[in-house]
């Protein structure tokens, strides 16, 4: 185990609306440190003076991709996940590198995991999948103007291809086919397009 002097935490929003109910982290420690994930136990004070141990793994973030298909049809994979021992049904995602650009994760993402490339993106927005014990934040985006290419997988990596209409994908997200966290976050976004109520800021990329 290591001691750690700085928090390593995000920094706190500076309009954060609720500063009255912040823990103060006292002191804490690296527990676990591996490729993806790094594993913290901190000595925190809550609001009312209680010393308090908290649990948390660090992650690095990652970017998501709702991806439009030029029949309309959304672009989803299927792909096994260790620690659940099944498969699930998700809008293409990966992590992102060290310094790298959300936005360049999604792009990369896309291209590596399925082949294709989108000639337009808009930033749908971020979601926290396990605000209770983890740093992950995923940026979640859309992408159209679909061509295909050869995908890049990793060795060991597998993963199926599968392309719903917005309406089986939608009663898959209701039905409980789809359990995803971004998946479902990316279904609501798509709701409130398909509603009218919310209309994404498209920008062109080369």
């Amino acid at each position: 185990m290591s001691c750690v002097d700085r928090d390593p935490r995000p920094s706190r929003p500076e309009a954060e609306p609720a500063p009255q109910l912040a823990e103060e982290r006292l002191s804490g420690e690296e527990v676990f440190g591996g490729r993806l994930l790094r594993v913290q136990r901190d000595l925190a004070q809550t609001p009312d003076g209680l010393k308090v141990g908290r649990e948390y793994t660090l992650h690095p973030g990652a970017s998501a991709v709702l991806a439009f298909l030029p029949d309309g049809r959304l672009l989803l994979e299927r792909q096994w996940r260790y620690p659940m021992n099944q498969s699930f049904l998700e809008i293409p995602a990966g992590k992102i590198d060290a310094g790298e650009d959300p936005l360049q994760t999604a792009i990369r993402e896309l291209r590596e995991e399925t082949g294709y490339t989108a000639s337009e993106w808009a930033v749908l927005g971020p979601m926290h999948p396990v605000i209770s014990y983890s740093t992950e934040v995923i940026h979640i985006y859309a992408a159209r103007g679909l061509v295909a290419g050869r995908a890049q997988l990793d060795p060991g990596e597998a993963l199926e291809l599968v392309a719903l209409s917005v309406d089986e994908f939608l009663l898959a997200a209701e039905s409980g086919k789809i359990t995803d966290a971004k998946t479902l976050a990316a279904a609501f976004f798509l709701a409130r397009i398909e509603s009218g109520h919310f209309q994404p800021s498209w920008r062109s990329l080369p």
